[in-house]
C-alpha cells in the first residue's frame, strides 16, 4: 500500500535530515524543507522533493506543499523542525535575534500548521510533530528569548491538540535535551556559546540526530487512535 506524504521543515541538517533518513527507509514519500537546498538534494532520497524555503513566508510554504500534494496526495504528517538559537542576557543580547527565533521557531511553525491542519481535520487523520526542547519545559541561563520560544510551542501544541482531538488528529511534542547539531553554530555570544560547550563536553556530549529521529517515528507509527503527547529525551548525564 501507498505510504502518505511527510513533510519536514529544517531538513538539511540535524534532527530533520535525520527524520529525512528515517522516514524515507520506512517507505514515506517526503517534502523536505529548508534553506540549504543542496543539503536536501544531496541526500538522495528517493520520492522527495526538496525546495529551498524560509518557513516564515507562507505563501511559498504554500506552493511547495501544493506541488508535493498534487504529486504524492494529502500531508499525513508535518514534523515542524525549523529553528534557532541565539544565546544571551536581555541586557546585552541584540533584539534582532529575538524576533528572528521567535519569527521562525513559533511564527514558522504556526504557517505550516495553518496549512496542512483544515485538510487532516476533514480527512479525521493527520499527525502534527512540533520539535521543541527541554528548554520548552524550564529555564536556562542565557536562554531567555529561546526559551520563550519553546515554551511558546509547547502552549501552541497543547492548545491545538485540544482543539483538534474530536477530528482524530494528533498533536506531539518532541523536547530534546542537548543534541548533537549544527543550532549553536551561529550563537553571536561568545561567553555564552562556551559555557554551553564545556557543559555539553562534560557531559560527553549530546544524543545524536538519528537517535532523536527514532523517537519521533516511534510517536508516528502508533495506530491513530494513539496520541503521545510529548517525549522528553536527553543525554543520562544531562542534569537539567
Amino acid at each position: 500500500m501507498k505510504k502518505p506524504l511527510v513533510v519536514i521543515t529544517g531538513a538539511s541538517s540535524g534532527i530533520g535530515e535525520a527524520a529525512a533518513l528515517k522516514f524515507s527507509q520506512e517507505g514515506h514519500p517526503l517534502l523536505l524543507l529548508a534553506r540549504r537546498l543542496d543539503r536536501m538534494e544531496a541526500l538522495d532520497l528517493p520520492d522527495t522533493l526538496c525546495r529551498k524555503l524560509d518557513v516564515t513566508d507562507l505563501q511559498s510554504f504554500q506552493t511547495a506543499l501544493e506541488e508535493a500534494e498534487d504529486q504524492y496526495g494529502p500531508t499525513d504528517c508535518l514534523i515542524s523542525n525549523a529553528g534557532i538559537l541565539r544565546l544571551g542576557k536581555a541586557d546585552v543580547q541584540d533584539p534582532q535575534e529575538w524576533q528572528q527565533m521567535f519569527n521562525i521557531n513559533v511564527l514558522g511553525l504556526m504557517n505550516g500548521i495553518h496549512l496542512v491542519l483544515a485538510g487532516m481535520r476533514q480527512r479525521r487523520s493527520g499527525t502534527l510533530i512540533n520539535i521543541s526542547s527541554v528548554a520548552g519545559r524550564k529555564n536556562y541561563m542565557n536562554h531567555a528569548g529561546y526559551c520563550g520560544t519553546k515554551f511558546a510551542v509547547h502552549a501552541i501544541s497543547e492548545g491545538i491538540r485540544e482543539e483538534v482531538a474530536d477530528d482524530n488528529v494528533r498533536v506531539v511534542t518532541i523536547a530534546p535535551g542537548i543534541v548533537e547539531t549544527e543550532i549553536l553554530d551561529h550563537t553571536t555570544c561568545a561567553e555564552a556559546l562556551q559555557d554551553y560547550r564545556d557543559y555539553k563536553k562534560e557531559i560527553g556530549g549530546g544524543i545524536s540526530s538519528a537517535d532523536t529521529a527514532e523517537a519521533i517515528w516511534y510517536t508516528y507509527r502508533q495506530p491513530q487512535n494513539v496520541c503521545i503527547r510529548e517525549v522528553v529525551l536527553a543525554p543520562t548525564r544531562q542534569q537539567q
